[in-house]
């Protein structure tokens, strides 16, 4: 029988709901594990009932030694923390006696307040990026990525990107399988990857009608196809012309870069979460041969395929 890791999550006063989703992962590992690898308790500064962004309060544990854990998350609210030199003194130390430590989203505020991220690669959330540059110039802030590891040292870009980075810390301690079988449980479509990045290029690519949306569905689930602007307006029922002006109207950009995004994006997943060649997967998306593939990276990316399967790391691999 192995012997749980203990696992401290340490949130703050006006904390969001959200940052206690970090726990499940660990939960679920247990379930699927058959047996308890993690024991996961929450903790704040003094212990006791700690209030909510949303006025509702949560049961906590007071700070005990840092060495008390395995690894301790640091969670925070939905702006910037202005944590106590008390939690700053336990964060720093915890720095040195657990195994590792995490912040949380906005929780990377506290570990560079402690001096922990000086010289270390790190994100938190992009909307913060700004600020978190100009107070911790020292950091090599890397706003791209969900989460980052650096050593003993987790961040995460984002409070459901805690979930991601908690996954990945379950299959850094017990596999590849327990990991991919917590994921599946949290009904999580895609274990993302730390390599994987914040924002997607296909946020650019919306509409407002269901005419263009069912053309861009129809487009994701065949994208080895032509899919050619005349193959698109056939399937939206309207001439060529007419599709080209609507579609650009509502989504801001021509059929042909819409498709050559959606594609560059699929190949960018299965880039990070498999170890396809690079010529298959530009096969299986359309994108036909490497070199044409490695264009469209350059356009959409400003990146050729390799370098964003090696940025992915090995937790990548699923």
């Amino acid at each position: 029988m192995v012997a749980a890791r203990r696992i401290g999550l340490v949130i703050c006063p006006d904390f969001d709901f959200m940052g206690l989703a970090v726990t499940s992962p660990f939960q679920i590992a247990n379930r699927y594990a058959g047996e308890r690898v993690y024991e996961v308790q929450l903790l704040s500064e003094s212990g006791g009932p700690v209030r909510s962004a949303l006025g509702a309060e949560i049961a906590t544990e007071p700070l005990p030694e840092p060495d008390a854990f395995d690894t301790i998350l640091v969670a925070a609210g939905i702006d910037i923390p202005t944590p106590s030199p008390g939690l700053v003194a336990y964060v720093r130390a915890a720095a040195h006696s657990a195994r590792r430590l995490a912040g949380l989203c906005l929780g990377a505020f506290i570990l560079a307040e402690a001096g922990l991220l000086n010289g270390r690669r790190a994100t938190t959330h992009w909307h913060f990026a700004p600020q978190f540059r100009e107070r911790y110039p020292a950091c090599r802030l890397d706003i791209d990525k969900i989460y980052v590891t650096d050593g003993t040292l987790w961040t995460s870009a984002g409070m459901s990107a805690g979930i991601d980075l908690a996954v990945g810390m379950v299959e850094r301690d017990h596999g590849r399988e327990l990991a991919q079988r917590v994921a599946r449980g949290l009904v999580m479509e895609h274990r993302r990857a730390g390599g994987q990045a914040q924002h997607s290029a296909l946020l650019a690519v919306d509409a407002r009608t269901d005419r263009i949306q069912g053309v861009l569905a129809h487009a994701r689930q065949n994208l080895r196809l032509p899919l050619t602007t005349e193959d698109l307006a056939a399937f939206a029922c309207l001439s060529p012309r007419q599709f080209t002006r609507l579609f650009r109207a509502e989504t801001g950009v021509s059929p042909a870069k819409a498709i050559e995004t959606l594609r560059v994006e699929a190949a960018k997943l299965m880039l990070e979460q498999s170890r396809l060649p690079i010529e298959a997967i530009a096969v299986e998306v359309g994108l036909g041969n490497r070199e044409r593939m490695r264009r469209a990276f350059l356009r959409v990316h400003g990146e050729v395929p390799r370098a964003i399967r090696r940025a992915a790391g090995p937790l990548a691999v699923v």
